[in-house]
């Protein structure tokens, strides 16, 4: 018997050093292996190897960080998402779109605190179609000339095209066109339809938001990608969105931006129907969200960016995934509205998230949308 266990030991220890060394050489390891390491690895060991394929990407000590403003569009959706507190109906007595005059306050502020990135998102208004985006970009670009738009999300661009009847790629030009500089990652929650159809079940699919964003990286639009998790998903689904996001990344044309950076994060519970209505809470402690922040480093040889939500996390966990694969915290957010709305109150400004840095043992480095220091 004692045998047994120590053939099995060893066995184990080998299997878990030809994966790690796998993932050194920047391979891809499967869902089946990468399950394998979230079942069979320590924390530090994990954390070790993400750290070291961190310094691959991005050598040096550097952590990046951003100041930039999240201004919501409006808070009508009728995608209703069971995980989310912020959106409303249009009959709802709270309902706004937000005014011209509102942005031009806004955007002020954020140039008068060193910034120059609006982070342009909302619900998705049932009757808000193609022009009013395009002309809303075009004002804040002639008002703005240097101001860059980080807008919408793969949802978005999907309810659109179904509007207007017409093709992503359309859509996406438009908005181009019109003065949209990259295209967040959002909506992307965890990419199965057995959990967007519990969860999320009006808004795009796994298969048209990653066909929305392999347009995106043909026209070299720059994007990011996101993964929300710890409520109804499984651990392999948490892996698998991982290669699909890995796939796509391995199909943008060659020097085309394609995925910038990726950032995990997790579920925010308070209040939500999904909370209140089905009793799903977040799942995600320290420990967890460590471990998925390194296996998103090994699991994504291909994207160089890993930014650690210290807006979901807080300080202290934020810290950690420094050494465990991440290379960026995010942005101060000068203003956010859906997180916080599920009870994420871990807000930071530009004199603290720096300072965080250096206490992390690294040194902060002010960078753009994409990744780009400034």
């Amino acid at each position: 018997m004692v045998l047994m266990i120590i053939h099995y030991l060893y066995g184990l220890m080998h299997s878990r050093e030809l994966l790690f060394d796998k993932a050194l050489n920047l391979e891809s390891l499967s869902v089946e292996e990468a399950l394998f390491l979230y079942h069979n690895s320590s924390i530090p060991e994990l954390m070790n190897i993400a750290f070291s394929l961190r310094k691959i990407h991005i050598p040096g000590d550097f952590v990046g960080w951003q100041i930039d403003r999240n201004v919501n569009i409006t808070n009508i959706c009728f995608s209703q998402c069971s995980f989310c507190n912020f959106c409303r109906k249009p009959k709802d007595p709270d309902t706004y779109i937000t005014s011209f005059e509102e942005y031009e306050v806004k955007i002020g502020e954020l140039f008068e605190m060193g910034g120059d990135q609006l982070l342009l998102q909302g619900g998705m208004h049932p009757e808000l179609g193609l022009d009013y985006y395009t002309d809303l970009f075009k004002g804040l670009k002639q008002r703005f000339p240097e101001l860059k738009l980080h807008a919408l999300g793969p949802p978005e661009i999907v309810h659109l095209a179904r509007k207007e009847s017409l093709t992503y790629g359309i859509v996406l030009k438009k908005l181009a066109e019109a003065g949209l500089d990259s295209l967040p990652g959002a909506g992307a929650e965890i990419l199965s339809d057995r959990v967007r159809k519990i969860v999320s079940p009006a808004k795009a699919t796994s298969r048209e938001w990653l066909d929305v964003m392999r347009i995106a990286h043909k026209m070299n639009l720059p994007t990011s990608a996101t993964m929300m998790f710890g409520h109804i998903e499984t651990i392999e689904e948490r892996l698998q969105h991982l290669a699909l996001i890995r796939e796509v990344q391995s199909e943008k044309p060659e020097g085309n931006n394609g995925f910038i950076s990726f950032i995990p994060w997790p579920f925010q519970d308070k209040g939500t129907r999904l909370a209140e209505k089905q009793g799903v809470r977040n799942s995600v402690n320290m420990i967890e969200y460590i471990r998925m922040v390194a296996l998103s480093r090994i699991m994504l040889p291909n994207i160089v960016n890993l930014q650690s939500s210290i807006l979901t996390t807080g300080k202290d966990t934020a810290i950690m995934t420094l050494y465990g694969g991440a290379n960026d915290l995010g942005s101060v957010m000068i203003e956010e509205n859906v997180v916080s709305a599920a009870g994420s109150s871990n807000m930071f400004n530009a004199e603290q998230l720096p300072m965080i840095i250096r206490e992390a043992g690294f040194t902060p480095r002010l960078r753009n949308q994409k990744y780009e220091p400034l």
